[in-house]
């Protein structure tokens, strides 16, 4: 077993062709409270996973421990879109980029709201997308957390893609067909995010 990636909230550790998703203990807190909030945590996100797979691409979950605050999952054999979507042809970089708007539309009409839409939290596998990382994510209907998701990946964009920004988020919207609700919304997320900004 190795460890393939570390981060704040967990660990990622590669076993015979699985993953497994180790929440950290957090020493700061005290220890009652760390313990319900990881397997809270884990708990809620093998749960979206669950859910998320009827409808998407997402790692299917082979077993989870709440007790051990861990997730075993299937491996995904590909590539993070992060270090890939500069890489891609103009063609190319549309259909998935469409693809990733209609997905996320998807996972919105059912009630999920992801948290970390990021290209690193997004595989490509040839022509196809998997979303990945699920533990920030929750339950909603609210076209304000739907916009908060939008937002979230297009900063990411703006931030590691920007080169291909613009066209890139464009196919995101037009894959994700929002109505103008939904648009007069993500305005104003946006505004409050450059008002944060100016401060």
């Amino acid at each position: 077993m190795k460890i393939i990636s570390k981060g704040a909230e967990a660990i990622i550790f590669e076993d015979d062709n699985t993953l497994i998703k180790e929440r950290i203990k957090k020493n700061y807190r005290i220890k009652e409270i760390d313990d319900k909030i990881r397997k809270l945590r884990t708990r809620n996100e093998a749960r979206l996973l669950e859910r998320a797979s009827k409808i998407i691409n997402v790692p299917k979950v082979i077993d989870s421990s709440e007790k051990d605050a861990k997730i075993i999952m299937e491996m995904i054999a590909g590539n993070l879109l992060r270090d890939n979507l500069n890489k891609l042809s103009k063609d190319k970089l549309k259909k998935v980029c469409n693809l990733i708007g209609k997905n996320i539309k998807e996972l919105h009409d059912n009630g999920i709201i992801h948290g970390d839409l990021t290209t690193s939290n997004i595989f490509l596998v040839k022509d196809e997308i998997y979303f990945i990382d699920f533990g920030l994510g929750f339950i909603s209907d609210l076209v304000e957390h739907k916009a908060v998701d939008i937002h979230l990946l297009k900063q990411a964009l703006e931030s590691k893609h920007h080169n291909i920004f613009e066209e890139s988020f464009k196919e995101v919207l037009s894959g994700y067909n929002p109505d103008k609700e939904f648009l007069v919304r993500l305005g104003k997320v946006e505004g409050r995010g450059r008002y944060k900004k100016a401060l």
